[in-house]
């Protein structure tokens, strides 16, 4: 989830400074894109920001943009890891809760949320 964010973030970032209009479908299309990418970039240091210049190529940015991004990305990477590290963890105490319910409810047991 940290990783999708970042390069989402990143690439949507350099296209407003650029003045390139994004519509909502290369929006949507960037998100599933990022969340696609961000997979296979878990747990590799620097992961999110070395595909931030697959996620400008969507709208036309040339590398040598991209990678300034990147490098601002670096430059701003102990602030940018630690969010991306801490929305990370909740989603995985998240996924984790609806696992946990899923198989309570499966056992019978009575599941209030409103008590957890």
């Amino acid at each position: 989830a940290g990783a999708a964010v970042t390069i989402s973030v990143f690439a949507l970032s350099a296209a407003h400074t650029l003045g390139i209009q994004v519509d909502f479908f290369s929006a949507i299309v960037l998100s599933v894109l990022s969340a696609v990418s961000a997979c296979g970039a878990s747990g590799v240091a620097g992961g999110s920001l070395l595909l931030i210049p697959l996620a400008c190529s969507l709208f036309g940015i040339s590398n040598d943009v991209a990678m300034q991004v990147v490098g601002v990305g670096f430059v701003i990477g102990v602030l940018q890891d630690s969010c991306e590290t801490a929305l990370n963890s909740s989603t995985d105490v998240l996924f984790t809760s609806i696992a946990e319910y899923s198989q309570w409810r499966k056992e019978g047991r009575e599941v209030n949320v409103s008590k957890v």
